[in-house]
């Protein structure tokens, strides 16, 4: 059930109960594992456009994080089978271990083309109630993402070092860092040093960094005012560059 009362049935796909969030389309064909555990998809539910996911399963090294972050997941068609060389288990053990609540057997593509055309909005999946009045108020009742600071949920508590060599030293404000991020710059060299959100630029001033890297998150960047604030007192002073939700606190600043 969407905000605008949009209904769709389906299947159930994973654990059993609700998930309420912002209902989100991703067109990539493969990287299902990757996209469930980016921070950046926190109380997101996600919409994968291409039918058939799961064919090659899970593993253990496929994630971007310590958990899923997807409040749920939406797909035409689960596999039933999967096979892959370095599979350990099924999308819908893999689901069903971290509790999200997922829905497959929709029309995927009116669903995205309605999104696409009438914007961001929240939405419900759930195994326990079938009353479109209810389902339809409770979506009505979730906080909309704009104006919420979801970085706080994300970001690492305390700073710490990635890894003790590299040729160029390099600060992470991690919003949400995904693993693969941090793979990448270590793959160019680079010392890592990874900040929470909230870290004081003054730590980073003092610490003799080449460059700053404002990373990927969920949210409203505008609601992160103390990362602007941050990032402002730095602009000038290092080099940065920022993706995602980086990219649009630095604009802010």
């Amino acid at each position: 059930m969407l905000e605008d009362g949009r209904y769709f049935e389906g299947f159930s796909l994973g654990a059993s109960g609700e998930a309420l969030g912002e209902v989100v389309f991703n067109t990539s064909m493969t990287g299902y594992q990757e996209i469930l555990t980016d921070p950046s998809y926190h109380n997101q539910i996600i919409t994968m456009t291409y039918p058939h996911i799961g064919n090659y399963g899970v593993n253990p090294e496929d994630v971007e994080s310590d958990k899923v972050h997807a409040s749920g997941f939406i797909v035409k068609e689960a596999s039933s089978v999967y096979s892959n060389w370095r599979s350990k288990g099924s999308l819908q053990d893999y689901l069903k271990k971290n509790k999200i609540v997922g829905i497959e057997g929709i029309d995927t593509r009116a669903l995205v083309k309605h999104i696409r055309l009438q914007g961001a909005m929240a939405g419900v999946i759930s195994t326990k109630e079938t009353d479109r009045k209810t389902l339809l108020k409770k979506v009505k009742d979730w906080p909309s993402l704009v104006g919420r600071d979801l970085v706080k949920d994300v970001t690492l508590k305390n700073s710490r070092k990635q890894n003790h060599k590299g040729k160029y030293k390099v600060a992470i404000y991690d919003f949400g860092v995904k693993e693969n991020i941090l793979n990448c710059l270590q793959d160019v060299d680079c010392k890592l040093t990874v900040f929470p959100a909230a870290a004081d630029p003054q730590d980073i001033l003092k610490g003799d960094f080449d460059g700053v890297f404002l990373s990927n998150g969920p949210g409203d960047p505008a609601a992160v005012t103390y990362a602007i604030e941050n990032v402002k007192q730095l602009l000038g002073k290092l080099p940065m560059f920022g993706i995602c939700l980086g990219h649009q606190i630095l604009s802010l600043a």
